[in-house]
């Protein structure tokens, strides 16, 4: 006899867990059946399934759209946005060309940021970096460093754009 493969989606599995535990005559606790269920899946527990499955963002694709008009056909930025969102979404591009784990001077991040844009005003982007919480500094200037974190989905997605228009 061959076995046929069958799809099940389950949309909520805390849910599904609790009702399958009240058809056992013996259940093992909420939690173990959760990892129970994560295992027979093939995760190795509850944690890790949720790590794999976690929910992306969805990407607002009007706002890519504007905030790639900022940037010319090398992928650097023009002009500065006059919406703040606009402006954030921009500066995560030029954010994601920094380097990372580099503690730069004032003068090396300003080099850095004008090799990246074409208006030539990396003190409104340096402040914005610093406002957004992605970049730290001392008070005197004398040491940036980028702060390491995941992108926005919609920086991610913009990101991609300007990458594959160059």
């Amino acid at each position: 006899m061959s076995r046929d493969t069958f799809q099940v989606q389950i949309t909520d599995l805390s849910k599904f867990a609790k009702s399958l535990r009240g058809e056992l005559s013996n259940p093992p606790s909420h939690v173990e059946m959760l990892g129970l269920l994560a295992r027979a899946a093939g995760y190795r527990n509850f944690q890790h399934l949720r790590a794999v499955n976690r929910p992306r963002p969805p990407v607002n694709h009007k706002k890519v759209t504007q905030a790639a008009r900022y940037f010319d056909s090398a992928g650097k930025l023009k002009s500065w946005p006059q919406k703040t969102s606009v402006q954030h979404l921009c500066v995560w591009v030029v954010w994601a060309q920094l380097p990372p784990r580099l503690s730069m001077t004032e003068r090396d991040i300003s080099a850095r940021i004008n090799a990246f844009t074409v208006f030539r005003d990396p003190a409104r982007i340096r402040r914005t970096l610093i406002e957004m919480k992605v970049f730290t500094r001392k008070i005197d200037g004398s040491d940036y460093r980028r702060v390491e974190q995941p992108m926005p989905a919609d920086a991610t997605a913009l990101l991609d754009r300007i990458r594959s228009q160059k």
